[in-house]
């Protein structure tokens, strides 16, 4: 099986699409698939490049912004499509951008089959420029991306909040539920905790759409703020802003530790989330939520926002990780409840470390090989 993965850009790094196509393709290769890659180039030095490398698609206006988000689009060249569908036996699109609804469109005079993975929202394109909500410009651009998902005999769905929007905006592919998946850690939680504020950690991109602003004004009502230390992990267009206002609750005494910014390696969250109490996700809109996947399987206890745009609170095994989304008092309160509860915290620490198997990496790259077999032999 030849199987030829399309993606703006591979190499990416701050966006959790890029990095979930790199640990899927390295997967898939392990498993004994023969996987290539289209993509843009990598812009790092003695870097390597994909299989079929394209030119960079140049954003009118947009650039900084898309630059900020740790994204880059590529330039479709129907010379190099051609090159790698020559080769390939079955193409998988990991987005629905302009580049792959050219692609599309060649691979069905080309009679290829062709999968795909639905690793984003319209939602997600608009929330930096304020537009997330205007529910006429999130149809007309999945009108578009339906240009390349329909061409698509089957889909992944990482959670099953996407399964149930692409069901609502007609998608006629098959769906199958695989999670983008996991690599298992060993558990390093200490069996003591040392004495140190309680530590939240926040990780995600410092975006809009991740709203990390709730958390923050979260501490304005909680009743234990001067015995909490933030720490957001991550970087992005946000940044500024989202330091600024974290600045101010610390310098106007609201928190007694000052928040802490830094952007790490995956091992890096690993060991972060292991010495951290509580785990906030404050995003409004996320397909999956990965970073909170990896945080959970550390032990650190989650609370999560539930909004219509979001398939992340289904890792939530009760209420009390639960809250509305920009709901800041909603948020405090929860926060509040497992500080003044460290024991049901530490019992529910091992159980949501335990959830985590099912997301095992493996077991999605064994339904990923199943749904690519279902396409080819269809």
């Amino acid at each position: 099986m030849k199987v030829l993965f399309v993606v703006n850009n591979h190499y990416a790094t701050g966006n959790g699409l890029s990095a979930s196509c790199r640990r899927t393709v390295e997967y898939l290769k392990e498993a004994g698939v023969d996987v290539r890659v289209l993509s843009g180039r990598n812009h790092e030095a003695d870097a390597p490049q994909p299989d079929y490398v394209l030119d960079d698609f140049k954003f009118p206006i947009f650039e900084k912004l898309i630059h900020a988000h740790g994204y880059q689009f590529a330039e479709y060249n129907m010379d190099v499509f051609k090159e790698a569908l020559a080769w390939a036996d079955l193409v998988h699109l990991e987005e629905p951008f302009r580049m792959q609804r050219h692609l599309a469109r060649l691979c069905r005079k080309m009679h290829k089959k062709v999968t795909g993975t639905y690793h984003l929202h319209p939602e997600n394109l608009f929330c930096s420029v304020h537009l997330g909500w205007l529910k006429p410009l999130n149809d007309i651009t999945m009108r578009l991306w339906r240009r390349a998902y329909d061409v698509c005999s089957d889909i992944q769905c990482p959670t099953l909040h996407v399964v149930q929007r692409a069901r609502k905006y007609g998608i006629k592919a098959r769906l199958h539920h695989i999670s983008n998946g996991i690599i298992p850690e060993v558990y390093k939680r200490p069996a003591v905790e040392p004495e140190r504020p309680f530590q939240i950690v926040c990780i995600g991109r410092l975006a809009v759409e991740k709203d990390q602003w709730t958390l923050i004004r979260a501490m304005r009502y909680s009743k234990h703020a001067d015995k909490i230390q933030l720490y957001f992990a991550g970087r992005g267009p946000e940044e500024q802003s989202i330091r600024k206002a974290a600045r101010k609750i610390y310098e106007k005494g609201i928190v007694k530790y000052e928040p802490i910014f830094g952007f790490h390696t995956r091992e890096e969250l690993s060991d972060l989330s292991a010495r951290s109490d509580l785990y906030v996700h404050c995003a409004t809109i996320e397909v999956e939520g990965l970073s909170c996947l990896e945080s959970l399987e550390q032990g650190t206890v989650p609370v999560i926002a539930r909004s219509p745009w979001s398939g992340t609170p289904q890792f939530a095994l009760d209420r009390r990780s639960l809250f509305k989304a920009r709901d800041a008092k909603g948020l405090a309160r929860k926060i509040d409840y497992w500080y003044e509860h460290p024991a049901e915290r530490k019992r529910m620490a091992a159980k949501y470390a335990a959830s985590t198997r099912e997301y095992d990496i493996h077991k999605s790259i064994e339904q990923l090989i199943l749904m690519f077999e279902t396409a080819l032999n269809e």
